[in-house]
């Protein structure tokens, strides 16, 4: 009833689990995530150890599939379970117990694996595909693949909950964690386009990941259309059309919708906050 991708991003090392499921907070169960030791999926009948004890084996040394055997090899319920573990170093390793209800398997790929059970067959091939198709950053590709799954079939039983976990070094709000990417729907007839909604904002409004060219020049005709964004929004009074009290403006908006990260000083706009404004 759950389909997830575990990886790693050989650029920069970050580490990433998406994950959706026919459960309700499938991401406070099946992701587990640590800097310098590695990511892991645990799911079918989940067994909650495979992730806390996974990431302990890693830290100390040990790869991937070194952990995967020696989590079977202490677990007498091994064939009810399905894990995904890719460590710090990029080798990835993955079980699909033999009593895990069908479709389920897994494939593994470089530096990512991705496993499912209860599926409409296809949809762990499709997710594979296109996360190594697409471009862009770690994300970008895991959510594509979880759209690509659901749009193969996905969770034979239904949709309910998602969630998309990124870990980079001091990666976290202001340096303080290395939690990059932490979003999740726990209840939703389509969790994975909440998913995505949810992560646009969550992105425009604490992560720098736009593409520099990616902003336009506050011309007049770009600031009469924010003018009518903000008027609609009630932070400017239909009489004021001064250029210093629309950017004034502006800014409180950027202010009240938490986008000082994405304030700038040198008379352009990022287009994601435009069109976050605009929308």
């Amino acid at each position: 009833m759950t389909f997830s991708i575990v990886a790693r991003d050989p650029d920069n090392g970050d580490l990433g689990v998406a994950v959706q499921s026919k459960f309700p907070a499938v991401g406070s169960l099946v992701p587990w995530i640590k800097v310098g030791a590695g990511a892991i999926a645990t799911q079918a009948l989940a067994n909650l150890t495979y992730g806390r004890q996974g990431l302990n084996l890693l830290l100390i040394g040990a790869t991937a599939q070194q952990v995967l055997s020696i989590l079977l090899e202490n677990d007498s319920d091994s064939d009810d379970r399905q894990v995904g573990i890719v460590d710090h170093q990029g080798n990835a390793a993955a079980h699909t117990g033999k009593k895990c209800y069908n479709w389920a398997g897994h494939i593994i790929g470089d530096q990512v694996t991705c496993q499912g059970n209860i599926l409409i067959e296809g949809t762990v091939d499709a997710m594979m595909d296109t996360y190594l198709k697409t471009n862009g950053d770690l994300p970008a590709k895991l959510l594509a693949a979880l759209q690509a799954g659901q749009k193969a079939g996905g969770d034979s039983r239904g949709q309910q909950s998602a969630s998309l976990q990124v870990y980079r070094k001091n990666g976290g709000y202001g340096g303080g964690s290395d939690i990059w990417v932490d979003v999740r729907v726990d209840d939703h007839t389509e969790p994975i386009i909440e998913l995505e909604r949810v992560f646009n904002l969550y992105s425009i409004t604490l992560l720098e990941r736009e593409d520099p060219s990616d902003i336009t020049e506050l011309t007049f005709s770009t600031l009469n259309r924010i003018k009518t964004a903000l008027l609609q929004k009630g932070y400017l009074k239909s009489d004021e059309s001064d250029d210093t009290i629309v950017r004034n403006a502006l800014i409180r908006w950027i202010h009240t919708e938490n986008f000082e990260n994405k304030e700038r000083k040198d008379n352009y706009i990022w287009n994601s906050v435009l069109n976050y404004l605009l929308s």
